[in-house]
């Protein structure tokens, strides 16, 4: 039986997908164009523009593929029903770090983004978009604060917003020395534990308690 229309148009999607972020890996991704990315996908440009409306689309198709799962960690972990905020926090922050550092696609993503964007343009739809996630993850980082100020895991003096800042600070750095230079320090093991700390300083850090 012949495969359906549909069934040929994601496995297409799913190539160009693919070919995208080896092409923006390998040339960085100001210096990709969407021939490039046809070529490496054995596809015309039009099948990317049947699929995509321009190459930050793209860019943000390839990025959600990864992207999406740890945002639904992150929502998850933001509902007031978790019983236990920091925990449930610390364990999905090294859940992040082992993915980043051991699976393949992860990795090459997280370092596209970190590495091989070049932005000349402060409009620059990636640029925004990028912009629109970080928002995103402090927002949903100080609902997970908020709710464990509520459940008694951290003072209610708590400065939301210095830690916040703090916590995330903590977090991207590891992600983004490491990708700088991943001989330097174990992202996982010693990744787990400077987060370990830095939770430890939002409950004991006079610096971060309200003035």
């Amino acid at each position: 039986m012949a495969r359906s229309t549909k069934e040929e148009a994601l496995e297409t999607r799913a190539r160009i997908l693919d070919a995208a972020e080896q092409v923006f890996h390998e040339r960085g991704v100001s210096q990709t164009s969407l021939a490039d990315v046809a070529k490496a996908a054995e596809v015309t440009r039009g099948a990317i523009y049947w699929h995509f409306k321009n190459k930050s689309d793209l860019f943000d198709a390839m990025c959600e593929r990864v992207r999406l799962p740890m945002e639904a960690v992150l929502e998850e972990n933001a509902s007031p029903q978790v019983e236990d905020p920091l925990g449930q926090f610390l364990r999905s922050g090294i859940y992040v770090l082992t993915i980043a550092a051991t699976d393949e696609r992860c990795r090459r993503v997280f370092d596209i983004i970190f590495n091989k964007c070049e932005f000349a343009d402060a409009h620059d739809p990636i640029l925004i978009r990028q912009r629109e996630c970080h928002v995103d993850g402090l927002l949903r980082l100080e609902q997970i604060l908020l709710n464990a100020v509520a459940r008694g895991q951290l003072p209610a003096t708590l400065d939301i917003r210095l830690a916040c800042l703090a916590a995330h600070a903590t977090f991207s750095g590891l992600l983004t020395d490491w990708f700088f230079s991943p001989d330097s320090f174990d992202l996982v093991k010693d990744g787990e534990r400077i987060l370990a700390a830095s939770l430890y300083a939002l409950k004991t850090a006079p610096s971060l308690q309200k003035t």
